[in-house]
């Protein structure tokens, strides 16, 4: 599997860029990579949006990261504590004219694949404190509203809060009615050409996040292709107006989820950095690897260099409670049975995976607790011969300790 090196993270994205626009590589519609959180993955997709600028029209990129989560805010009548409304940033341009494209029925449909509650949109929302005033500033405000049994009785509560992962999912589904607006050639996102979206999981258990996949697969295809009917026949072609894909995530059953949903022309790849000015690109090829495989090929390399913290045995055993449940065991003392000392390994990934050790803060390893690391993991990995990613194969420099 190719590795390419780059210096910073605007080389990234124009290869990214050369792959989407066939300069120099065989043209894709799509690119899908993993990345571990701290990568640099939200600062990737800014990038890809600040280059767009330099073409015609002068932006291409409408992009779903962090920063998209901030044009929604809440305002929570602190002293009426009645009217609770999420604020939408209007001025945007992730906005467009949405106001005349009924968004709230383009929404309302995918948000019912996941939650019960609903929504009104007022763009005409006159803040409590300001009523009463003339000329009062008016907002665009979504009020939310959950169906509850009281007394027997069916009831609809209004301008409820709704919990984080509730509002995550919202404005989740706010994009993708939005990305239908894009495909769908509305005249206020005519200038999209590239849709970036970046680490969409947040929260959600493995049957939403499978579910998420699925439906996200389908709308990005419907993006690149559209059904026509030729001699009573229905098929897809190509639309002469692509809109094309970049998508990261750091969560490993979505990532191989979209690599087999997504049938179109793609490339996948691995994004690697051990420092800010060094990044590597590991093409994925026809086999991409799961999340353990590269956490083991992790845990490896700093065995390697003897730069081990605390925090590398929750990671180890993270790996074998994965190894677990692919041969079907129960306990992690069976993937590891046979080895030599194989219950004293047992008691040390039981113990030393359990205490209060923060990545954020980490505390190198004792010389004897080393050793210990090394022997569980080498003896892990001689009995299951895993083919590690030669991304990992670098060692890690004393000065990194």
């Amino acid at each position: 599997m190719a590795i390419t090196n780059f210096n910073n993270l605007t080389e990234v994205v124009s290869e990214f860029r050369k792959y989407l626009t066939g300069e120099n590589r065989s043209l894709k519609d799509v690119i899908l990579f993993y990345a571990y959180n701290g990568t640099g993955k939200t600062r990737l997709s800014m990038e890809f949006k600040e280059l767009g600028k330099t073409n015609n029209p002068p932006r291409d990129t409408l992009y779903f990261n962090a920063f998209t989560e901030d044009l929604f805010y809440w305002d929570n009548d602190l002293d009426g504590d009645e009217h609770r409304v999420l604020l939408l940033n209007k001025h945007s341009q992730f906005f467009g004219g949405i106001e005349n494209l009924d968004i709230d029925n383009k929404i309302r449909p995918l948000l019912h694949n996941y939650s019960d509650f609903n929504f009104i949109i007022d763009f005409n929302y006159v803040k409590p404190t300001d009523a009463g005033q003339e000329n009062p500033v008016t907002y665009w405000a979504i009020r939310f509203i959950r169906e509850e049994v009281v007394d027997g009785v069916a009831r609809n509560i209004e301008n409820i809060k709704i919990s984080r992962g509730e509002e995550n999912l919202f404005i989740w589904c706010f994009f993708l009615a939005i990305y239908q607006l894009v495909i769908d050639g509305a005249e206020d996102y005519d200038w999209v050409r590239y849709i970036y979206i970046d680490d969409p999981i947040s929260s959600l258990d493995e049957n939403n996040a499978i579910a998420l996949a699925c439906g996200l697969a389908t709308i990005i295809e419907s993006g690149l292709y559209k059904e026509i009917e030729e001699a009573g026949e229905k098929k897809k072609v190509e639309r002469e107006r692509k809109i094309k894909v970049v998508l990261s995530t750091h969560h490993s059953l979505f990532f191989n989820v979209m690599y087999n949903e997504i049938k179109m022309k793609r490339k996948t790849f691995f994004l690697h950095s051990n420092d800010p000015l060094a990044y590597k690109l590991q093409d994925t090829a026809d086999t991409p690897f799961f999340h353990h495989i590269a956490l083991l090929g992790e845990l490896k390399r700093v065995a390697d260099s003897d730069v081990i913290h605390t925090y590398h045995f929750n990671g180890l055993r993270t790996v074998m409670e994965k190894a677990v449940s692919f041969f079907g065991y129960n306990k992690i003392d069976e993937v590891i049975h046979g080895l030599e000392d194989e219950v004293l390994f047992h008691r040390a990934v039981q113990l030393l995976s359990h205490g209060k050790y923060s990545i954020f803060a980490p505390s190198p390893m004792t010389p004897d607790t080393k050793d210990l690391f090394k022997k569980i993991l080498y003896g892990f990995t001689d009995k299951y011969k895993f083919r590690l990613p030669e991304i990992f194969n670098e060692v890690i420099p004393p000065e990194e300790v």
